[in-house]
């Protein structure tokens, strides 16, 4: 965590106090379940388009394309999802991503009717790239409604629970990777292409269905001004800079970001080294419910006083963890390691989801957001472009020599793919160092300090100005109390 914002624009006035309606809590749990439900299936095609690209091809280009130019979307259309979040309503937000994402997997169906594999599986042709680019377009503005998932945490769960419906968040993520890993694969070898996206449609059509009768209670949002350009990047830069040492919280995850893109560059490798093409997918299954069991975690036991230490802290263990599990070339080690290291994803994010909820006004969290989803998500696909041919051209070659052996053998052993393991050490003990030395930043403290201080002057605001008698309802002196208990069942 760096200390570049230590002398930060003027501090801001203290924002509106928020109280969440009554029954916020199972409005929330209907827009995870929805959310969940979209999530699994953009997810299911974007996988099965993939398998189904390389195994027809069997080219590496054509799916790294597809995957690199994915992840650059997102990133360049997150702060404008972010600003379009902020300026309307929730409910419509994620209905109109619904309806888009419906249309553009509906358009690829009449590709795919219209047009033979042949022609859709031509590198060359325009047809492949037009095919797939509908399909990554829809997948892309799915991830509006994930910007504008995190948003209704603030809007309908008390702030003392934002941590545990954040772990929630993190379960319904790790839902999407296990269906994905397994059901992508078997949808394209049992059923074909076409079939797959007659399911991803249905599941849409289900998922938008839903949304239509479901109702999020919310005032319009405030208008910001005559100008209002479709990405607001300085007032993103503002609502950031106005919470002292959040950008620096953003910049250390993006840098953590930047360490996990030698992972996800050299994860599958290094798994198929150890097992089975075919178990190699059940491997990625049953390890990615490290995900579902770190989430749920979390909404259980919440993240502590200070999520930014409970943070650092986890991250160190990810940085041991990533070091250790190919320190030998056993598969138990790197299939537990694996299961581990996705554990504790969850509560890192919902780390810094709950920081962002509690020292942001929510009229501009969407930009925040956003903001640190493009920032975030850029940082792995860069290393990964730059670590993969790093690997393969020296440090692989350099570790299967003789000199390799003799320098690094004592540490990491004789078994194969020994070079990627040595990534995997560095880029561990690199994690740790980084996140040791965050706990000795001048933003550390502040950032934790503006969000410990946070919690009193909202408690005593809530109590001076009350509930809102628009929202309570007959029988409740306190309509967070409904909301919270709902949240716990």
């Amino acid at each position: 965590m760096t200390d570049t914002d230590d002398t930060p624009a003027a501090s801001p006035a203290p924002h509106p106090v928020h109280v969440p309606p009554p029954g916020g809590g199972r409005t929330f749990a209907q827009v995870l379940v929805n959310t969940a439900v979209a999530n699994v299936t953009t997810s299911f095609l974007w996988f099965a388009l993939t398998f189904w690209v390389y195994l027809e091809t069997r080219s590496v280009l054509a799916t790294g394309i597809i995957g690199g130019a994915y992840m650059l979307l997102v990133a360049v259309f997150s702060m404008a999802f972010g600003t379009i979040v902020d300026r309307h309503r929730k409910h419509l937000v994620m209905v109109f991503a619904g309806v888009v994402t419906l249309v553009a997997f509906s358009i690829s169906l009449v590709f795919y009717v219209l047009f033979p594999e042949s022609t859709l599986l031509d590198l060359g042709g325009p047809m492949f790239w037009l095919f797939s680019g509908v399909i990554l377009f829809g997948a892309v503005i799915e991830n509006m409604r994930n910007i504008a998932l995190s948003t209704t945490v603030t809007l309908l769960i008390p702030t003392e629970r934002h941590a545990n419906a954040n772990g929630l968040v993190g379960t319904v993520q790790g839902l999407a990777f296990m269906v994905t890993s397994v059901f992508s694969g078997l949808a394209i070898g049992l059923l074909g292409m076409g079939w797959t996206l007659v399911i991803a449609i249905a599941l849409s059509a289900l998922a938008l269905a839903h949304l239509l009768f479901l109702r999020i209670p919310e005032e319009l949002p405030q208008r910001d001004g005559d100008k209002r350009p479709l990405i607001d990047l300085r007032g993103s830069i503002t609502a950031v800079r106005a919470a002292t040492g959040l950008f620096a919280l953003i910049i250390f995850s993006t840098f953590n970001n930047l360490i996990g893109g030698a992972y996800m560059a050299l994860m599958d490798p290094y798994g198929l080294e150890l097992f089975p093409v075919e178990w190699w997918g059940i491997v990625l299954g049953v390890t990615s419910t490290g995900f579902i069991i770190g989430g749920l975690l979390i909404a259980k036991f919440g993240l502590g006083r200070n999520p930014i230490r409970t943070m650092l802290m986890l991250v160190i263990v990810m940085g041991v963890l990533g070091a250790l599990f190919t320190i030998r070339d056993w598969w138990w080690l790197y299939a537990g390691g694996i299961w581990l290291y996705m554990t504790l994803i969850p509560a890192v994010e919902a780390a810094e989801q709950t920081v962002i909820q509690k020292v942001v006004p929510f009229r501009t969290q969407g930009r925040v957001f956003g903001f640190a989803a493009a920032f975030e998500s850029a940082a792995a696909p860069v290393t990964a472009f730059l670590i993969a041919p790093i690997a393969e051209f020296l440090i692989i070659p350099y570790m299967e020599s003789d000199a390799g052996q003799s320098d690094f053998g004592w540490l990491l052993g004789d078994g194969r793919a020994r070079g990627i393991a040595l990534v995997f050490l560095v880029a561990g003990v690199v994690m740790v160092i980084a996140a040791v030395a965050a706990f000795f930043t001048k933003s550390y403290r502040r950032i934790s300090a503006q969000y410990l201080e946070a919690q009193p002057a909202e408690l005593e605001s809530e109590k001076a100005e009350g509930p809102d008698d628009t929202e309570a309802t007959p029988g409740s002196d306190d309509p967070t109390d409904a909301t919270s208990a709902q949240l716990r069942r």
